[in-house]
């Protein structure tokens, strides 16, 4: 599997863009699966149904499953720092592409999204110098950016998802996933 973050600001349209590269991928032929990072609690299981009543029983974790899905809820029980790799780990490992929101700290290769603050906004710094797993900046407004990319960083069109994958198929290569050892960098980091 290959895998990629895409990290920005809060409101940059990190969300959106990645529904459209999903379908993108998809109408492609290739299977996709994403790990979103949430800063609040995440709870998919509805009070009253029988796996919450499990989960409120005290199992640490419940798998929900029927015919067409199944959805595993697991409690940490105190709170921690998660682990990209960890997350990834979890995930079907015959899949072509993982699509990791958030997670900007992981040593994950990644493509940054940048718009131009709304203005009496503060500005927003760039990621790109210095987290050299950045190998892609995306934005709508190249000529507003606080600084240009280097060379051995792509400069994309964040409102052309089909530009975005076609960048992506074209790099593949650097980005398959291999599960991190000892803290060592998972894919290739920018050249």
């Amino acid at each position: 599997m290959k895998a990629i973050g895409f990290v920005a600001y809060s409101g940059a349209g990190k969300t959106t863009l990645l529904e459209r590269i999903i379908a993108e991928l998809r109408a492609r032929g290739q299977t996709v699966s994403s790990v979103k990072h949430a800063h609040h609690d995440v709870d998919i299981d509805i009070p009253g149904k029988d796996s919450w009543r499990h989960r409120q029983a005290g199992a640490q974790e419940v798998l929900l499953v029927c015919d067409r899905r199944l959805a595993l809820v697991r409690e940490f029980g105190e709170t921690r720092d998660l682990d990209v790799h960890a997350m990834l780990a979890e995930l079907d490992p015959r899949v072509d592409w993982v699509l990791v929101e958030g997670f900007k700290q992981g040593d994950l290769p990644k493509i940054e999204l940048w718009r131009q603050p709304e203005p009496g906004s503060k500005p927003r710094a760039l990621r790109f110098p210095q987290d050299p797993q950045v190998l892609a900046l995306a934005t709508d407004d190249p000529a507003a950016l606080p600084q240009q990319p280097p060379a051995g960083v792509a400069l994309l069109d964040l409102n052309q998802p089909t530009a975005i994958v076609d960048w992506m198929l074209a790099h593949a290569g650097r980005l398959e996933y291999r599960a991190a050892a000892q803290g060592s960098t998972a894919c290739s980091p920018r050249l």
